[in-house]
């Protein structure tokens, strides 16, 4: 499997993070689909096959700790990495019980993210 059978969806309020992280993940040979918001990614129809989800914490209306929760609910398996800018142990420990791959705090290094991404695909085989 090489990074263009794996699909990166980013859900994130801020546009210029979303544009960001599609330019760096583009760039290393993944397919990458961008959401404003929990809303917008729920209603998209997600394709089979392999995927890893890059999800903020803080976004309004849905946060993605809530995002993540109703996933789990759902029975829906997809690998999660949480983005956020705000130091905040108690949402990474929720984030982490519920089954992340990676808390990470922004801004991150690219090399922290690729490696964050390896591990949820290796996982999610």
């Amino acid at each position: 499997m090489t990074e263009k059978d794996i699909t990166i969806f980013v859900v994130d309020d801020d546009e210029s993070v979303c544009r960001g992280l599609k330019r760096l993940l583009k760039s290393a040979g993944y397919r990458v689909e961008t959401f404003n918001s929990a809303k917008h990614f729920l209603e998209f129809t997600i394709p089979k096959g392999r995927s890893v989800l890059l999800l903020d914490i803080r976004m309004p209306v849905m946060s993605g700790l809530d995002l993540q929760k109703k996933l789990v609910d759902e029975g829906f398996s997809i690998p999660i990495i949480f983005m956020t800018a705000h130091e905040d142990p108690q949402a990474e420990t929720q984030a982490l019980r519920y089954g992340a791959v990676a808390f990470l705090k922004k801004p991150f290094h690219d090399e922290l993210l690729f490696e964050a991404i390896r591990a949820g695909i290796k996982g999610d085989g």
